[in-house]
């Protein structure tokens, strides 16, 4: 999966190069705020059940781009955001009933480089944005409830020698500061005389892991990687 995730990266910014070169076109530069909602899980292997967790990003971003053939134009998109991710955990019913909860945001600082290409020749346009984003966890919060906090407490004294219980509660100090992974999207471009509005819909696909993997003998998770699902608008202002 992350070799196809790979090639059809490659395979995108090899037919924007192409379309780029093809003719030359006048250049564009905007830069821009926006911001949205996400929500989040944690794909983690062995299975852990999760409800999706609601959180925010949004930031800046700087947009280069080319006129283009057909109404189509082609470029680059660079952004730095900031990203709540992170998890619900979900409990079967008795443990619900009992007062089970538990919810983790992960807080981070993300960069993505993305071949952009939208599509059109009036004021609304298709857009289609991806490419490669790399993250940079700052910190992180937990809300567990009393009862689970209680029922794990009585698991450790009753074994004590077992690593794996509660091992999804660790610290901050056992999480991975560097997350990478590939994002996609597509939506609409509202342009206006006051600049351009772009409204889209994008998946993050986590190849990096919150936790330890098993490549480490002594970790519990073969894989802890992001899965977030983004809506966005960003506003841009024209440069040149």
């Amino acid at each position: 999966m992350r070799r196809l995730s790979f090639f059809v990266f490659l395979a995108i910014l090899n037919i924007s190069y192409l379309c780029a070169q093809r003719n030359r076109f006048q250049n564009e530069l905007y830069v821009g705020f926006g911001g949205g909602a996400q929500m989040s899980q944690v794909d983690f292997m062995p299975k852990i059940t999760q409800d999706y967790r609601l959180g925010f990003q949004g930031g800046v971003a700087v947009k280069y781009i080319s006129d283009g053939n057909a109404g189509v134009r082609a470029g680059v998109i660079g952004e730095l955001n900031f990203s709540q991710r992170g998890w619900v955990e979900k409990f079967n019913d008795e443990q619900t009933e009992l007062g089970f909860s538990y919810s983790r945001a992960l807080n981070y600082v993300s960069i993505p480089f993305m071949t952009h290409v939208n599509a059109g020749r009036g004021n609304v346009r298709f857009i289609f944005n991806a490419g490669p984003q790399v993250s940079f966890l700052l910190s992180d919060s937990q809300n567990m409830s009393q009862t689970l906090a209680d029922d794990i407490a009585k698991q450790q004294a009753a074994d004590p020698n077992n690593p794996t219980i509660g091992v999804q509660y660790q610290p901050f100090d056992h999480l991975k500061r560097i997350d990478y992974g590939l994002i996609g999207g597509v939506g609409m471009q509202l342009r206006t005389g006051v600049g351009d509005f772009d409204l889209e819909g994008r998946y993050n696909f986590g190849l990096a892991d919150v936790f330890e993997s098993r490549r480490s003998r002594s970790a519990h998770f073969s894989r802890s990687a992001h899965r977030v699902i983004e809506v966005k608008l960003t506003y841009y202002r024209r440069i040149f």
